[in-house]
Protein backbone atom coordinates (compact mmCIF):
# COMPACT_ATOMS: atom_id res chain seq x y z
CA UNK A 1 0.00 0.00 0.00
CA UNK A 2 2.60 2.79 -0.69
CA UNK A 3 1.05 4.62 -2.80
CA UNK A 4 -1.87 4.76 -0.59
CA UNK A 5 -1.85 8.78 1.56
CA UNK A 6 -3.94 8.74 4.89
CA UNK A 7 -5.19 12.19 6.20
CA UNK A 8 -5.75 11.90 10.11
CA UNK A 9 -8.74 13.88 12.49
CA UNK A 10 -7.85 13.05 16.21
CA UNK A 11 -11.18 14.64 18.25
CA UNK A 12 -11.36 14.52 21.85
CA UNK A 13 -9.37 13.68 24.63
CA UNK A 14 -5.51 12.36 25.16
CA UNK A 15 -7.07 9.18 25.93
CA UNK A 16 -8.70 9.34 21.97
CA UNK A 17 -5.17 10.93 20.61
CA UNK A 18 -3.35 7.80 21.77
CA UNK A 19 -6.06 5.31 20.19
CA UNK A 20 -5.42 7.52 17.09
CA UNK A 21 -1.04 7.36 17.00
CA UNK A 22 -1.64 3.42 17.30
CA UNK A 23 -3.76 3.14 14.31
CA UNK A 24 -1.22 5.38 12.41
CA UNK A 25 1.45 3.18 13.53
CA UNK A 26 -0.49 0.48 12.31
CA UNK A 27 -1.55 2.06 8.86
CA UNK A 28 2.72 3.06 8.82
CA UNK A 29 3.68 -0.25 8.68
CA UNK A 30 1.92 -1.03 5.81
CA UNK A 31 3.46 1.22 3.94
CA UNK A 32 0.68 3.80 4.17
CA UNK A 33 2.05 7.63 3.94
CA UNK A 34 0.39 10.52 5.71
CA UNK A 35 -0.21 13.72 4.78
CA UNK A 36 -1.91 17.08 6.15
CA UNK A 37 -3.39 18.15 2.79
CA UNK A 38 -6.85 16.24 2.99
CA UNK A 39 -7.03 17.54 -1.04
CA UNK A 40 -4.31 15.03 -1.08
CA UNK A 41 -5.48 12.03 0.97
CA UNK A 42 -6.65 8.91 -0.79
CA UNK A 43 -7.93 7.74 2.78
CA UNK A 44 -9.29 9.80 5.46
CA UNK A 45 -9.52 8.59 8.94
CA UNK A 46 -11.92 10.38 11.80
CA UNK A 47 -10.93 9.35 15.24
CA UNK A 48 -14.50 10.40 17.02
CA UNK A 49 -15.54 12.04 20.32
CA UNK A 50 -19.11 12.42 21.76
CA UNK A 51 -18.70 12.70 25.58
CA UNK A 52 -20.55 15.71 25.62
CA UNK A 53 -23.33 17.73 23.22
CA UNK A 54 -20.48 20.07 21.71
CA UNK A 55 -17.99 17.14 21.07
CA UNK A 56 -21.10 15.09 19.26
CA UNK A 57 -21.65 17.61 17.25
CA UNK A 58 -17.89 18.48 16.50
CA UNK A 59 -17.40 14.71 15.63
CA UNK A 60 -20.57 15.14 13.23
CA UNK A 61 -19.67 18.16 11.36
CA UNK A 62 -15.99 16.95 11.07
CA UNK A 63 -17.22 13.77 9.25
CA UNK A 64 -19.56 15.46 6.91
CA UNK A 65 -16.80 17.70 6.16
CA UNK A 66 -14.42 14.90 5.11
CA UNK A 67 -17.08 13.09 3.49
CA UNK A 68 -17.39 16.44 0.81
CA UNK A 69 -14.00 15.04 -0.17
CA UNK A 70 -14.69 11.78 -1.37
CA UNK A 71 -16.75 14.12 -3.80
CA UNK A 72 -14.66 17.07 -4.34
CA UNK A 73 -11.32 15.45 -4.22
CA UNK A 74 -9.05 12.58 -4.87
CA UNK A 75 -10.49 10.78 -1.30
CA UNK A 76 -11.87 7.30 -1.95
CA UNK A 77 -12.18 5.92 1.55
CA UNK A 78 -13.71 7.52 4.63
CA UNK A 79 -13.28 6.00 8.13
CA UNK A 80 -14.65 6.82 11.36
CA UNK A 81 -13.94 5.58 14.19
CA UNK A 82 -13.44 6.15 18.05
CA UNK A 83 -16.86 7.00 20.89
CA UNK A 84 -19.29 8.39 18.13
CA UNK A 85 -19.03 5.29 16.13
CA UNK A 86 -19.79 3.29 18.67
CA UNK A 87 -22.50 4.90 19.35
CA UNK A 88 -24.19 5.62 16.67
CA UNK A 89 -23.02 3.15 13.99
CA UNK A 90 -26.16 2.41 12.91
CA UNK A 91 -27.33 6.12 12.58
CA UNK A 92 -23.55 6.79 10.62
CA UNK A 93 -24.02 3.73 7.98
CA UNK A 94 -27.63 5.06 7.61
CA UNK A 95 -27.32 8.90 7.19
CA UNK A 96 -23.63 9.25 5.65
CA UNK A 97 -22.92 6.74 2.52
CA UNK A 98 -19.79 7.91 2.45
CA UNK A 99 -18.53 6.63 5.55
CA UNK A 100 -16.98 3.02 4.16
CA UNK A 101 -15.91 1.64 7.57
CA UNK A 102 -16.53 2.20 10.91
CA UNK A 103 -14.28 1.05 13.97
CA UNK A 104 -15.58 0.69 17.41
CA UNK A 105 -13.61 2.08 20.59
CA UNK A 106 -11.98 -1.68 21.31
CA UNK A 107 -11.33 -2.69 17.78
CA UNK A 108 -8.76 0.27 16.77
CA UNK A 109 -5.81 -2.03 15.73
CA UNK A 110 -8.01 -3.74 13.07
CA UNK A 111 -7.41 -0.44 10.95
CA UNK A 112 -4.22 -2.76 9.32
CA UNK A 113 -6.89 -5.41 8.11
CA UNK A 114 -9.93 -2.42 7.25
CA UNK A 115 -7.21 -0.66 4.85
CA UNK A 116 -6.06 -4.18 3.59
CA UNK A 117 -9.88 -4.26 2.77
CA UNK A 118 -10.77 -1.25 1.31
CA UNK A 119 -7.91 -1.08 -1.13
CA UNK A 120 -6.74 -4.67 -1.80
CA UNK A 121 -4.04 -5.80 -3.52
CA UNK A 122 -5.64 -4.29 -6.86
CA UNK A 123 -3.52 -0.95 -5.74
CA UNK A 124 -0.18 -2.57 -6.50
CA UNK A 125 -1.50 -1.52 -10.52
CA UNK A 126 -3.09 1.90 -9.22
CA UNK A 127 -6.68 0.61 -9.58
CA UNK A 128 -7.91 -0.03 -6.88
CA UNK A 129 -11.16 1.24 -5.35
CA UNK A 130 -13.18 1.28 -1.96
CA UNK A 131 -17.19 0.55 -2.84
CA UNK A 132 -18.05 -1.85 0.12
CA UNK A 133 -18.79 -1.17 3.94
CA UNK A 134 -16.89 -2.23 6.94
CA UNK A 135 -18.11 -2.50 10.44
CA UNK A 136 -15.62 -3.96 12.80
CA UNK A 137 -17.06 -3.92 16.68
CA UNK A 138 -15.35 -5.97 19.16
CA UNK A 139 -16.98 -6.64 22.78
CA UNK A 140 -16.04 -3.67 25.05
CA UNK A 141 -14.18 -6.37 27.54
CA UNK A 142 -11.57 -6.59 25.62
CA UNK A 143 -8.59 -4.75 25.78
CA UNK A 144 -6.98 -3.39 22.23
CA UNK A 145 -3.33 -4.25 21.72
CA UNK A 146 -1.22 -3.30 19.05
CA UNK A 147 1.73 -4.21 18.38
CA UNK A 148 2.95 -1.92 16.03
CA UNK A 149 4.97 1.16 16.22
CA UNK A 150 3.14 3.74 17.51
CA UNK A 151 3.46 7.71 15.40
CA UNK A 152 4.01 10.30 17.68
CA UNK A 153 1.82 13.24 16.82
CA UNK A 154 2.54 15.86 19.98
CA UNK A 155 5.97 17.06 19.03
CA UNK A 156 7.98 14.34 20.08
CA UNK A 157 9.48 15.67 23.49
CA UNK A 158 6.04 14.55 25.35
CA UNK A 159 3.86 11.52 24.85
CA UNK A 160 0.36 10.34 26.11
CA UNK A 161 0.53 6.46 27.79
CA UNK A 162 -2.98 5.27 28.36
CA UNK A 163 -2.47 2.73 31.33
CA UNK A 164 -6.16 1.20 31.00
CA UNK A 165 -9.61 1.42 29.43
CA UNK A 166 -12.93 1.79 30.61
CA UNK A 167 -14.58 2.99 33.95
CA UNK A 168 -16.56 1.08 36.64
CA UNK A 169 -17.93 4.06 38.37
CA UNK A 170 -21.07 5.02 35.82
CA UNK A 171 -21.60 8.37 37.19
CA UNK A 172 -25.37 9.23 36.48
CA UNK A 173 -24.28 11.58 33.49
CA UNK A 174 -21.21 10.03 32.00
CA UNK A 175 -21.91 7.40 29.09
CA UNK A 176 -17.97 6.70 28.44
CA UNK A 177 -18.88 3.05 30.18
CA UNK A 178 -21.45 2.13 27.31
CA UNK A 179 -18.89 3.30 24.85
CA UNK A 180 -15.51 2.22 26.65
CA UNK A 181 -16.77 -0.49 28.60
CA UNK A 182 -15.66 -1.95 32.30
CA UNK A 183 -12.06 -0.80 34.07
CA UNK A 184 -9.35 -2.74 32.40
CA UNK A 185 -6.03 -2.13 33.24
CA UNK A 186 -3.16 -2.43 30.54
CA UNK A 187 -0.45 -5.14 31.93
CA UNK A 188 2.38 -3.36 33.13
CA UNK A 189 5.05 -5.28 31.11
CA UNK A 190 3.13 -3.91 27.84
CA UNK A 191 3.52 -0.07 29.26
CA UNK A 192 7.46 -0.43 30.18
CA UNK A 193 8.02 -1.78 26.45
CA UNK A 194 5.67 1.15 24.83
CA UNK A 195 7.14 3.76 27.40
CA UNK A 196 11.00 2.14 26.41
CA UNK A 197 10.25 2.50 22.43
CA UNK A 198 8.88 6.17 23.40
CA UNK A 199 11.96 7.26 24.74
CA UNK A 200 14.23 5.50 22.29
CA UNK A 201 12.43 7.57 19.80
CA UNK A 202 12.94 10.84 21.85
CA UNK A 203 10.16 11.33 24.28
CA UNK A 204 11.05 12.75 27.67
CA UNK A 205 7.91 12.94 29.63
CA UNK A 206 5.14 10.93 30.08
CA UNK A 207 1.65 11.42 30.87
CA UNK A 208 -0.24 8.89 32.24
CA UNK A 209 -3.93 8.75 31.14
CA UNK A 210 -6.96 6.60 31.67
CA UNK A 211 -10.45 7.45 32.91
CA UNK A 212 -9.07 6.63 36.17
CA UNK A 213 -5.11 5.98 36.88
CA UNK A 214 -5.69 5.47 40.43
CA UNK A 215 -7.27 2.24 40.09
CA UNK A 216 -4.60 0.86 37.72
CA UNK A 217 -3.46 -2.62 38.40
CA UNK A 218 -7.03 -3.63 40.86
CA UNK A 219 -8.54 -5.61 38.35
CA UNK A 220 -5.61 -7.75 37.40
CA UNK A 221 -3.19 -7.64 40.34
CA UNK A 222 -5.74 -7.59 42.95
CA UNK A 223 -3.94 -4.14 44.25
CA UNK A 224 -3.73 -0.79 43.06
CA UNK A 225 -0.16 -1.02 41.71
CA UNK A 226 0.16 2.84 40.04
CA UNK A 227 2.87 3.70 42.17
CA UNK A 228 5.01 0.29 41.52
CA UNK A 229 4.25 1.41 37.48
CA UNK A 230 5.57 4.62 38.73
CA UNK A 231 8.48 3.28 40.27
CA UNK A 232 9.53 0.84 37.27
CA UNK A 233 8.66 3.82 34.47
CA UNK A 234 11.41 5.76 36.53
CA UNK A 235 14.33 3.59 35.76
CA UNK A 236 13.21 4.29 31.86
CA UNK A 237 16.83 5.95 30.78
CA UNK A 238 15.55 8.94 28.84
CA UNK A 239 12.40 9.79 30.66
CA UNK A 240 12.85 12.62 32.75
CA UNK A 241 9.33 13.83 33.92
CA UNK A 242 6.55 11.46 34.77
CA UNK A 243 2.88 13.28 35.29
CA UNK A 244 -0.74 11.41 36.36
CA UNK A 245 -3.87 12.64 35.29
CA UNK A 246 -7.16 11.60 35.88
CA UNK A 247 -7.06 10.71 39.82
CA UNK A 248 -10.72 10.57 41.27
CA UNK A 249 -10.14 12.31 44.98
CA UNK A 250 -11.86 9.27 46.65
CA UNK A 251 -8.96 7.15 45.17
CA UNK A 252 -6.26 8.61 46.47
CA UNK A 253 -3.84 6.84 48.76
CA UNK A 254 -1.09 7.03 50.96
CA UNK A 255 1.22 4.81 48.95
CA UNK A 256 0.41 7.08 45.86
CA UNK A 257 0.82 10.29 47.58
CA UNK A 258 4.18 8.98 48.87
CA UNK A 259 5.39 7.54 45.18
CA UNK A 260 4.81 11.30 44.07
CA UNK A 261 6.68 12.79 47.15
CA UNK A 262 9.98 10.72 46.80
CA UNK A 263 10.18 9.89 43.00
CA UNK A 264 11.92 12.70 41.45
CA UNK A 265 10.85 11.72 38.18
CA UNK A 266 7.18 12.02 39.05
CA UNK A 267 6.08 15.16 38.54
CA UNK A 268 4.20 16.75 41.71
CA UNK A 269 0.97 17.72 39.80
CA UNK A 270 -2.24 15.55 39.49
CA UNK A 271 -5.46 16.03 38.09
CA UNK A 272 -8.63 15.65 40.31
CA UNK A 273 -11.92 15.77 38.72
CA UNK A 274 -14.78 16.78 41.51
CA UNK A 275 -17.08 17.78 39.30
CA UNK A 276 -19.26 19.73 42.15
CA UNK A 277 -18.96 20.29 45.92
CA UNK A 278 -22.69 20.57 47.24
CA UNK A 279 -23.33 17.28 49.64
CA UNK A 280 -26.51 16.64 47.48
CA UNK A 281 -25.17 17.12 43.79
CA UNK A 282 -22.58 14.93 44.65
CA UNK A 283 -24.94 12.39 45.25
CA UNK A 284 -27.03 12.56 42.68
CA UNK A 285 -23.97 12.47 39.93
CA UNK A 286 -23.06 9.35 41.63
CA UNK A 287 -19.93 10.72 42.82
CA UNK A 288 -18.09 9.14 45.96
CA UNK A 289 -17.41 11.91 47.82
CA UNK A 290 -18.57 14.74 49.79
CA UNK A 291 -17.37 17.99 50.43
CA UNK A 292 -15.97 17.21 53.84
CA UNK A 293 -13.99 14.52 51.80
CA UNK A 294 -12.33 16.60 48.90
CA UNK A 295 -11.31 19.03 51.51
CA UNK A 296 -9.31 16.40 53.65
CA UNK A 297 -7.86 15.02 50.61
CA UNK A 298 -6.73 18.01 49.05
CA UNK A 299 -5.49 19.45 52.41
CA UNK A 300 -3.26 16.31 53.33
CA UNK A 301 -2.19 16.67 49.54
CA UNK A 302 -0.67 20.16 49.95
CA UNK A 303 0.50 19.13 53.34
CA UNK A 304 2.38 15.90 52.43
CA UNK A 305 3.48 17.94 48.72
CA UNK A 306 3.97 21.63 49.71
CA UNK A 307 4.64 22.61 45.79
CA UNK A 308 1.84 19.65 44.32
CA UNK A 309 -0.22 21.20 41.12
CA UNK A 310 -4.02 20.70 41.48
CA UNK A 311 -6.04 20.78 38.62
CA UNK A 312 -9.58 20.07 38.42
CA UNK A 313 -12.66 20.23 36.43
CA UNK A 314 -16.59 21.01 37.31
CA UNK A 315 -20.37 20.79 36.30
CA UNK A 316 -22.81 23.57 36.02
CA UNK A 317 -25.85 23.60 35.75
CA UNK A 318 -26.37 20.00 36.90
CA UNK A 319 -30.29 19.23 36.95
CA UNK A 320 -31.26 20.31 40.45
CA UNK A 321 -28.57 22.77 41.09
CA UNK A 322 -30.17 25.83 43.10
CA UNK A 323 -28.09 29.77 43.12
CA UNK A 324 -27.19 28.54 46.87
CA UNK A 325 -25.58 25.21 45.63
CA UNK A 326 -23.29 27.31 43.53
CA UNK A 327 -22.50 29.87 45.22
CA UNK A 328 -21.37 27.20 47.52
CA UNK A 329 -19.12 25.60 44.83
CA UNK A 330 -17.52 29.56 44.61
CA UNK A 331 -16.56 29.33 48.16
CA UNK A 332 -15.12 26.10 47.68
CA UNK A 333 -13.11 27.23 44.77
CA UNK A 334 -12.12 30.83 46.40
CA UNK A 335 -10.90 29.01 49.56
CA UNK A 336 -9.51 25.76 47.83
CA UNK A 337 -7.51 27.87 44.90
CA UNK A 338 -6.74 25.62 42.32
CA UNK A 339 -3.73 25.90 40.18
CA UNK A 340 -5.81 24.71 36.65
CA UNK A 341 -9.72 24.69 36.87
CA UNK A 342 -11.63 24.19 33.64
CA UNK A 343 -15.52 24.49 34.00
CA UNK A 344 -18.53 22.81 31.93
CA UNK A 345 -21.66 23.53 31.34
CA UNK A 346 -24.29 20.15 31.60
CA UNK A 347 -24.87 18.10 28.63
CA UNK A 348 -27.69 15.64 29.18
CA UNK A 349 -26.68 12.89 27.20
CA UNK A 350 -29.02 10.26 26.02
CA UNK A 351 -28.59 6.84 28.19
CA UNK A 352 -27.42 8.45 31.28
CA UNK A 353 -30.00 8.53 34.43
CA UNK A 354 -29.26 12.09 34.68
CA UNK A 355 -30.98 13.31 31.16
CA UNK A 356 -33.84 12.11 32.68
CA UNK A 357 -33.94 13.81 36.02
CA UNK A 358 -36.26 16.24 37.01
CA UNK A 359 -35.48 20.29 37.13
CA UNK A 360 -33.02 20.57 34.42
CA UNK A 361 -31.40 24.04 33.86
CA UNK A 362 -31.58 26.21 31.18
CA UNK A 363 -28.83 26.93 29.25
CA UNK A 364 -28.82 30.69 29.83
CA UNK A 365 -27.80 29.90 33.50
CA UNK A 366 -25.42 27.27 32.92
CA UNK A 367 -23.57 29.26 30.96
CA UNK A 368 -24.10 32.23 33.54
CA UNK A 369 -22.96 29.91 36.43
CA UNK A 370 -19.95 28.66 34.13
CA UNK A 371 -18.69 32.20 33.55
CA UNK A 372 -18.92 32.95 37.41
CA UNK A 373 -16.57 30.24 37.74
CA UNK A 374 -14.10 30.81 35.20
CA UNK A 375 -14.05 34.54 36.27
CA UNK A 376 -13.11 33.61 39.73
CA UNK A 377 -10.72 31.19 38.59
CA UNK A 378 -8.83 34.09 36.63
CA UNK A 379 -8.44 36.02 39.46
CA UNK A 380 -6.93 33.17 41.21
CA UNK A 381 -4.63 32.27 38.59
CA UNK A 382 -3.62 35.88 38.29
CA UNK A 383 -2.33 35.93 41.86
CA UNK A 384 -0.60 32.69 41.23
CA UNK A 385 1.13 33.74 38.50
CA UNK A 386 2.32 37.09 40.31
CA UNK A 387 3.65 34.57 43.28
CA UNK A 388 5.67 32.94 40.73
CA UNK A 389 7.95 35.80 39.72
CA UNK A 390 11.60 35.19 40.98
CA UNK A 391 11.40 31.68 41.10
CA UNK A 392 14.02 29.80 39.63
CA UNK A 393 12.61 26.19 37.38
CA UNK A 394 13.73 23.61 35.13
CA UNK A 395 12.17 23.36 32.16
CA UNK A 396 11.78 21.90 28.69
CA UNK A 397 12.16 23.95 25.80
CA UNK A 398 10.45 22.38 23.12
CA UNK A 399 11.25 25.20 20.48
CA UNK A 400 10.55 28.70 19.74
CA UNK A 401 7.86 30.90 18.25
CA UNK A 402 8.43 32.57 15.19
CA UNK A 403 8.73 36.01 14.88
CA UNK A 404 8.72 36.21 18.83
CA UNK A 405 11.13 36.49 21.44
CA UNK A 406 9.40 33.23 23.34
CA UNK A 407 10.11 29.62 23.85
Amino acid sequence: MEKIKLFCVSLGCDKNLVDTEKMLGVAGGLGVTFTDDETEADAVLVNTFCFIGDAKEESVNTILEMARLKEEGKCRALIVAGCLAQRYKEEITEEIPEVDAILGTTSYEEIGRVLTELFGEDERDGEGTADSHISVFHSLSELPHTAKKRVVTTGGYYAFLKIAEGCDKRCTYCIIPSLRGPYRSVPMERLLEEARELADNGVRELILVAQETTLYGKDIYGEKSLPKLLHELAKIPGIYWIRIQYCYPEEIYEELIDAIARNEKVFNSLDLPIQHVNDTMLKRMGRRTSNADLVRIITHLRERIPDITLRTTLICGFPGETKEMHEELMQFINDMEFDRLGAFTYSPEEGTPAAEFPDQIDEETKKEWQADVMELQEEIIFDKNEEMKGRELYVFIEGKVSDENAY
